[in-house]
């Protein structure tokens, strides 16, 4: 795996929580009044840490791990709207989804660093992306956090407007 992916992927948790802090306090739960042109799904800034946490240790735990020890497998997508509801990500603990998701990456990494370099080529086929190797997986991962740092500036510029506009205090 290229040294930049992996920087990128440790990176993460420390850019993650940079982004968030610089949500006002009560617009943790901000929704502006249209998605349009969101870089990310379309989630709260509370919602987009429980999600990237929940894809870390429901989606990519459970992918990676499949792809090593079975033969071609199917791997599922995620429901993301259905689990923000049933998890209640809008009364969720910033703090302690921000732990749960540094541990769960720290897992993430040290398998990863595990994979042997015949392994990188094990394919799976992941339902919405078709067929994909080991090492595409981790790439969609390394991707997956770039959505979500550009959905947090995103709707750090809805906060902003919102607020310069008088619709949020």
């Amino acid at each position: 795996m290229h040294a930049a992916t992996l920087n990128a992927l440790a990176s993460f948790p420390d850019q993650l929580a940079a982004f968030y802090a610089e949500v006002p306090r009560g617009c943790e739960t901000f929704v502006p009044a249209s998605w349009k042109g969101v870089p990310s799904e379309a989630l709260s800034p509370l919602a987009q840490l429980c999600h990237v946490r929940d894809i870390e240790i429901d989606g990519y735990h459970v992918r990676l791990q499949r792809t090593l020890d079975e033969e071609r497998p199917l791997l599922a997508s995620i429901d993301t709207d259905a689990l923000a509801v049933e998890r209640d990500y809008a009364h969720a603990d910033a703090a302690q989804a921000l732990a749960a998701f540094r541990l769960a990456r720290e897992q993430t990494l040290a398998l990863v660093r595990r994979i042997e370099p015949h392994q990188w080529e094990r394919t799976a086929v992941f339902e919405g992306y078709g067929a994909l190797t080991l090492r595409s997986l981790v790439h969609y991962l390394a991707s997956h956090d770039q959505q979500h740092l550009a959905g947090l500036q995103w709707l750090l510029g809805k906060i902003d407007a919102a607020r310069h506009a008088g619709g949020v205090s």
